[in-house]
């Protein structure tokens, strides 16, 4: 749930972890990294199906936008 996924990204801040991205996919946020053997790694949670995006004739509509990270740790 998004609260896990802000405390994963408290976890990493306070590491000093890098994180190579952070993505808002409308279905999905996610945070992706690198473990110490350079494997791409992605936390992530997904979004309930009511709040999917949805174009106007109600197919999914998916996409990548950056995200908001102060949004996530003040939620």
């Amino acid at each position: 749930d998004r609260p896990a996924l802000a405390d994963a990204l408290r976890r990493l801040m306070r590491a000093g972890w890098p994180l190579d991205g952070a993505s808002d996919h409308g279905v999905s946020e996610a945070l992706y990294l690198r473990d110490p053997d350079g494997n791409g790694v992605e936390l992530y949670r997904d979004r309930p199906e009511a709040e999917w995006p949805r174009d106007a004739a109600g197919k999914l509509a998916m996409h990548t936008r950056r995200l908001d990270l102060q949004g996530l740790l003040s939620d």
